[in-house]
Parts: C-alpha cells; structure tokens; sequence
C-alpha cells in the first residue's frame, strides 16, 4: 500500500469499518425468509414477507453470509446455509424442470418464471463465495450456476452475456444491456479467484474490453446502457420511465463508478499481462462520473442518472453509489497513490455517514431526495446490504480480484 494508503486506513478507521460490517450483518440477518431465501426489508429491517422471495437479493444475501464466515464470524455459517438451500433442486428458486433460477416466488408459485442474466450472474457469485467460505454445497452449486451461464446466456462471437430468457429457454429478448454484464464481471472474478480456472478470467477480460474499452471510451465515457440484438445503443430507452431501478434512461453514474472499480480488480487478476487501457479507462471512468454525478445540482450527493450531455435526469440520491464512489476512489488510491483519490475517499465515507447511515434502524437509507431527505421514488426499504457490506470491506483488503479471494486469505478477525 501506499503512504496515503496507510494515513487513512488509521487504526480507528480500520476499527469503525470491522463494526460497522457487524452491524450489517447483524441488520442482514433479520431477511430469512421461512420459506427460503432472503425477504426485502423494510426501513426498519423487518422482512417484508408478504414481498416475492426476489433472486437477486437471496444471491446478494448468501455472498455477504460467506464473506462473513471468511471473516471469522461462525455465527454466519447458518444464513449462508440457508441461502445456498434456496439455490439447489428443490429449493424456493430453483427451477427443477427446466433448469436454472426463477426471478421471482410468491407463497405458492414462481411470479416472475424468466431466466435473467443478472440474477444468474449474483447466483454464480453467492456460489464462488460460498465455495471460499468452505460450504459442502458450494462447488456443486458453482459448477451449476457456471455451466448454465456459459450454455445460456454467454456468446462466444459478441464476449458479451445476452439478458432475459423465458422460463423454458426458448424465447430470448432481443434487449441488450450491460448491467446484466458488469455483474457478470464481478461473478467471472470471483469464479476465477476461487477456482483458477483462466476461462472465467477471460470471459471477464473480453466483457470489460468490449463495454469500457469500446462503449464507453467510444462514447467519451458516458456509458450507453441499453442496446438491441445486434449491440447497437439505444439512447432514448426508457426515456418515459427515467427512474427505472434497472434500466434508467441515459447513463448511471454508480455503473460508471463501478466499472472503474471493476477495470482494476481485473487488471489486477491479469498481472503482468494487464494492457494499460485499464487503468487509463477506469481513470476516465472515475473522472467522468465524478464531474457529472457529484454536487451537480446545488446539493450535497451523487445524482441518479444524467443525459448524454452530463445534465442530471433524475437527482434522487441512491445509496448504491454513494458505496461504488468509495470503493472505486479506494481502489484507485491503491493502485496509484495519488492523495487526490485518497481525499475523495474521505469525503465520500463522511457524505454516508452523515446522511446515509441509519444509527437508529440500521443499514444504509437506500435513497434521499434531490433535498437529501429520506424518499423511495426508485427504491423502497432496504433490500440487501450488498453495496455498503463491500464498501466497509474493500479498505483493508488492498488490491483485490474478488471480495471472496481476498477475504479467504486476509485473516480479517
């Protein structure tokens, strides 16, 4: 690490971070659902159980369980189990006819049946970190979630995931997206940490190369979200529903953000061999979502989206990337020392915890308004700890290919 690095990541600061992960956890645990998975949570951190069991928050859920096992908290081997029962035959969300995951289950049936990119793709993550944490049930579950990944939704000729199947996987959407494929970049990651099989690196290399090399170098780094089939943008999508929680109209300041983050952790997996676009696209990355994203509108915080023009779309304040603008000031921190980064970490971990730490309730406010009140326009509650969970653990980690691989080895506790 850097002199920088070592200033700021002090003795007290390393201790805040350690509790305030326990607390996360401690907020997680409240989302057993009893009929598997994990429950959205309320403001409160009661389990909203009358909500679907949703994929995606049961696979963010069991990742942050095993990140907690291989922190030493013991205590966390049962929530991990009990996540990764969700995933196997027979549980809530697997689909034991056709294969695969379903979206979404109601109290007797699945609600949403399509087989979804990024879902799988928190699917593969929850089994590599599990698998990390030692779960006698995780490499049978990685290997699954891996090999439907690869036969369904990854094309070899685009080095690109496809997003949405029908239940059946015989009628594939023709919408494109990268959101659906940087999470997929953080599951290769992680399989690759944890199995060290190149296959997976490379599938990470070839997604990070076409999206921030190509779309988004190619479209002076405000990143184009959505295409068509053949991966032609689609600028105005979604331009009558702005504030979609998945697909918002323009570019998403947090994805900018987070690929930054995401460029680095794979240049790190690629070592020597690392080409040096990566650093300097997940520069621009950075750059590129601070100026158009931070303090824009004459308050304090980060704005949802913007337009292609960098005027902000919609000013809602998302906790999500308020946590992917420190784990990726963080990073860049780690890899050039420059204090620049250094001080907009510490600015960022001070915006939080003024405004987004719940100490009352618990966790992160998932959202603030354009005045930095408490709203729910995009979100409502607090569904998983996934983000803040990572941005509290990403500091004494270093340099990092995946949150599972760095913690197995870092001897946290």
């Amino acid at each position: 690490m850097s002199d920088m690095t070592v200033d700021l990541l002090t003795d007290e600061h390393r201790v805040w971070l350690a509790q305030h992960r326990s607390e996360l956890r401690r907020f997680a645990r409240g989302a057993i659902h009893p009929r598997g998975g994990f429950a959205w949570l309320d403001d409160s951190g009661a389990p909203r159980l009358d909500h679907d069991v949703e994929l995606w928050i049961t696979a963010r859920m069991t990742h942050v369980a095993a990140l907690a096992v291989l922190e030493g908290d013991e205590s966390f081997r049962d929530m991990l189990d009990h996540g990764v029962r969700a995933f196997r035959p027979g549980g809530v969300l697997h689909d034991d006819e056709y294969g695969g995951w379903y979206a979404a289950v109601g109290a007797d049936a699945p609600t949403v049946a399509d087989k979804r990119a990024y879902e799988h793709a928190f699917v593969v993550l929850a089994a590599a970190s599990a698998t990390a944490a030692g779960h006698p049930d995780g490499q049978e579950l990685l290997t699954e979630a891996l090999g439907v990944y690869d036969e369904k939704f990854w094309r070899e000729d685009d080095g690109l995931a496809v997003d949405v199947w029908d239940r059946t996987w015989s009628a594939l959407e023709d919408y494109r997206g990268v959101n659906a494929n940087m999470h997929s970049v953080e599951a290769m990651l992680a399989a690759y940490d944890v199995t060290g099989e190149r296959h997976w690196l490379d599938h990470a290399h070839r997604i990070v190369e076409r999206v921030v090399h190509g779309f988004a170098a190619g479209n002076a780094y405000r990143l184009p979200e959505h295409f068509t089939a053949e991966w032609t943008p689609l600028p105005d999508y979604n331009r009558e529903d702005p504030a979609h929680p998945f697909r918002p109209y323009g570019v998403t300041i947090g994805h900018l953000l987070e690929w930054s983050r995401l460029a680095l952790h794979l240049r790190h997996a690629l070592g020597d061999s690392a080409p040096e676009w990566l650093l300097t696209d997940a520069r621009a990355l950075f750059d590129v979502g601070v100026r158009d994203g931070w303090d824009v509108d004459g308050a304090e915080g980060f704005v949802y989206t913007t337009d292609f023009n960098g005027r902000p779309v919609v000013r809602d304040r998302l906790h999500w990337v308020v946590t992917e603008a420190i784990g990726a000031a963080w990073t860049l921190l780690v890899v050039t020392g420059e204090a620049a980064y250094g001080e907009r970490y510490t600015k960022w971990w001070d915006h939080a915890r003024r405004l987004f730490v719940d100490e009352v309730h618990g966790s992160w406010r998932h959202e603030l308004s354009p005045d930095n009140v408490p709203a729910a326009t995009v979100w409502d509650g607090k569904p998983d700890v996934y983000h803040a969970y990572q941005a509290a653990l990403l500091p004494p980690l270093g340099q990092i290919t995946s949150f599972a691989g760095a913690t197995r080895v870092a001897r946290l506790s």
